[in-house]
């Protein structure tokens, strides 16, 4: 495999989406060994092929706001691979979603999908559109907009949507409601369902339980646990949220959380009724967290900066994409910290990957940390199919063990000759194997 001509092909092609480049790059060059030492993957040509999505849909999203005037946003939806299950990947509403990132988050997806060992392909999708200030009718109005162009392609064999940034419960009936209405179909299309329509227990939660669950079996590897241990987690939505309960229920204390205007600093610990702020914080749509502070006196507030420079054990960054850099690293590493796990997609830098490295601190990355969500998804699904409900025990156990079989599956493949584990390579080997066999199985399409 040659690439940097696979790169500089790409580059020509996407100019300026860097995100998703970045995202390509990191992950073949983990994959480069494995690639050469099977020359079926070449002469099938499965790399030139799994880097590029299978389509990409992308229309215009007029609503109409309460004061009559009309707005227009860009919905897209990337459907990349579904060599091994329908099309799964989150729907996200932010100002920040361009065609970059939502490639970037697709091409992720298809890997850590892969991991689960649950039957789902690769895809992401969303809008421009935010809905923080927007009243319920709006969202409403915005939601089954986008729904009308989205209906025509998805299904719960084609193609299934979940939540992401932006896209909680609420949106996530107004979207199913609208396709239910289209349809005359009442089917899983959607997962993140609410509870009483074919939701699953557990999966608001999912993300951050998921997190945990594999930043515990990364700690097992130095024999230790999360038992009196601090733990900086970045972000205040529903992954911070459950990672810092299930970091609670584990015994450690989680003394950070972040949002865009800077973050939190709680020597006491988020817990108990502190955790239960962080649900009203966010449904508050004002996405800042300093009301933290005027909440509870144990709290100080810190303002433009992230959580980074806390002294730590365990770092969790849970909030966006590249918010954790070099700099962040290296005061990570000096400050005593000896396990970082993404909660986020991709939200270390490369440079800060390196730090880790280098210094063989344990580094999870994100389609492997992260996936407990979409696990969770995978898991509704199955409970739609069948027309029955798990208990939250259930499906938290099978989360658990989803969890422990990816890490396992990143240490068979990631584990070097002095015993560190490289999990970011044996997460994208792991996930790459299982699609890269099910594309050659059926041949060039």
């Amino acid at each position: 495999m040659n690439l940097e001509k696979i790169m500089n092909d790409l580059e020509k092609k996407h100019p300026g989406e860097l995100e998703y480049l970045q995202a390509v790059r990191e992950v073949l060059e983990s994959l480069e060994e494995v690639v050469n030492q099977n020359p079926r993957f070449e002469a099938a040509g499965i790399i030139e092929r799994i880097v590029e999505p299978d389509r990409v849909l992308s229309f215009k999203v007029p609503w109409v706001a309460d004061n009559g005037k009309v707005h227009v946003n860009l919905g897209y939806r990337v459907q990349f691979n579904n060599a091994i299950g329908p099309y799964k990947g989150g729907l996200r509403f932010h100002p920040s979603v361009n065609l970059s990132i939502l490639k970037f988050l697709g091409f992720e997806q298809i890997f850590k999908n892969s991991l689960t060992t649950l039957p789902m392909g690769g895809g992401k999708g969303g809008s421009d559109f935010d809905p923080k200030g927007k009243s319920d009718a709006e969202i409403m109005r915005f939601c089954q907009s986008f729904m009308l162009e989205l209906w025509k392609i998805i299904g719960p064999e084609t193609d299934v949507p979940a939540g992401d940034i932006g896209v909680g419960g609420k949106e996530i009936g107004y979207m199913f409601g609208m396709y239910k209405k289209l349809t005359r179909e009442h089917v899983g299309v959607l997962t993140g369902k609410g509870i009483n329509w074919g939701g699953s227990l557990t999966r608001p939660e999912a993300t951050g339980f998921g997190a945990v669950y594999f930043a515990k079996e990364m700690l097992a590897t130095r024999n230790t646990d999360f038992a009196g241990k601090t733990v900086a987690v970045s972000g205040f939505g529903n992954v911070s949220w459950g990672a810092i309960t299930k970091v609670n229920h584990l015994g450690g204390k989680v003394v950070t959380i972040s949002g865009p205007d800077g973050y939190i600093y709680d020597p006491d610990g988020i817990s108990g009724e502190k955790i239960e702020y962080l649900l009203e914080l966010r449904a508050s749509n004002q996405d800042i967290v300093k009301p933290y502070s005027y909440e509870f006196p144990s709290a100080q507030f810190i303002q433009g900066k992230r959580p980074w420079e806390v002294k730590c054990d365990v770092a969790l960054p849970c909030a966006t994409q590249n918010e954790l850099g070099k700099e962040d690293a290296e005061t990570l590493v000096k400050n005593g910290c000896f396990c970082v796990a993404e909660g986020a997609n991709m939200p270390s830098t490369p440079e800060a990957v390196e730090v880790f490295k280098k210094h063989k601190i344990l580094f999870g990355p994100g389609k492997a940390v992260n996936a407990g969500g979409v696990a969770t998804s995978g898991l509704e699904m199955t409970q739609n199919s069948m027309k029955l409900a798990w208990s939250g025990e259930e499906v938290d156990s099978r989360l658990h063990q989803i969890m422990i079989n990816i890490h396992s599956a990143c240490v068979k493949h990631g584990k070097q000759e002095d015993g560190y584990v490289d999990y970011v390579k044996g997460a994208n080997i792991a996930g790459f194997l299982k699609v890269a066999n099910a594309m050659l199985d059926q041949g060039v399409l």
